[in-house]
């Protein structure tokens, strides 16, 4: 299934105003389940960095979660990265017309070429790291690119039934991803190797969650994969799902699951 042409679409779609910009923020927010989980993670991190604090989205996408983050201090400067150089033109814009250009800032970066040293105090990395072979590069680049007792906090697919992979027959959901997700085991053992301390990893996306997922991004993403005349349905199809999802995922959010297609890992830097 490719996932990355209808981003495109969404993305061009609402880059038109800063009101189409943040209604797509909006709607993220709200839509997507692991936006909840990291949310929740984040507002843990922040009391630790209340005052300044260097911060890097690293694989910002369509920058929600940049926004995010500018939003919940106005002493953090925030770097975000991604390879994709038309969602990091599109943002710049974005982020120059709300007036936050003087602390946030978008580059064109390959995580694997990363090479800022001791630069930042938290490190977000969401649903990227499925869509990158050299992932042990990586997890070392974050590691030189944070400050000591800086925080690398990751959302990834699990093992679990992430990608929508439930046996070795079957293929990813996302054509673009590189592996279907990692057990708990491979990606703390991977950042332990890396250099990281205190790592903890917990899953995301236990039933209620796989639920929410299926009725607000597979079968729409599905739908349109067919044709894009789909996208005259949504608002129909979301006004009927959209309510259930919304009580799945509260439910996700305030549950611990023993196991999940999503992992939200935290790992922190102590020389």
């Amino acid at each position: 299934m490719k996932y990355e042409p209808i981003k495109r679409s969404l993305g061009r779609f609402f880059a038109g105003s800063l009101f189409l910009r943040k209604t797509l923020y909006f709607l993220l927010d709200l839509l997507l389940l692991r936006t909840w989980h990291v949310k929740k993670a984040l507002r843990k991190i922040a009391w630790q960095f209340s005052g300044e604090a260097s911060v890097l989205d690293a694989g910002s996408g369509f920058g929600q979660y940049t926004w995010r983050m500018s939003r919940m201090n106005s002493r953090w400067k925030i770097k975000a990265i991604d390879i994709n150089t038309e969602q990091i033109d599109d943002c710049n814009i974005f982020f120059e017309k709300t007036g936050l250009s003087d602390r946030v800032c978008f580059y064109t970066c390959d995580l694997t070429t990363l090479n800022d040293i001791d630069c930042f105090d938290i490190i977000l990395s969401v649903d990227v790291m499925e869509h990158i072979e050299e992932d042990v590069l990586v997890f070392r680049n974050f590691y030189k690119s944070l400050k000591n007792n800086g925080i690398l906090l990751i959302s990834t697919p699990s093992d679990k039934g992430g990608s929508d992979v439930h046996g070795e027959e079957e293929e990813s959901f996302i054509d673009e991803h590189v592996r279907d997700g990692y057990s708990i085991k491979d990606i703390t053992g991977k950042l332990s190797l890396a250099g990281f301390k205190k790592i903890e990893a917990g899953y995301t996306y236990g039933k209620p969650g796989n639920i929410s997922w299926r009725l607000s991004m597979k079968y729409p993403i599905k739908m349109l994969n067919v044709s894009y005349l789909f996208f005259l349905l949504l608002p129909f199809y979301y006004l009927i799902f959209f309510p259930v999802s919304i009580i799945l995922n509260i439910f996700d959010l305030s549950l611990t699951h023993k196991t999940g297609t999503g992992l939200l890992v935290s790992a922190i830097k102590q020389e």
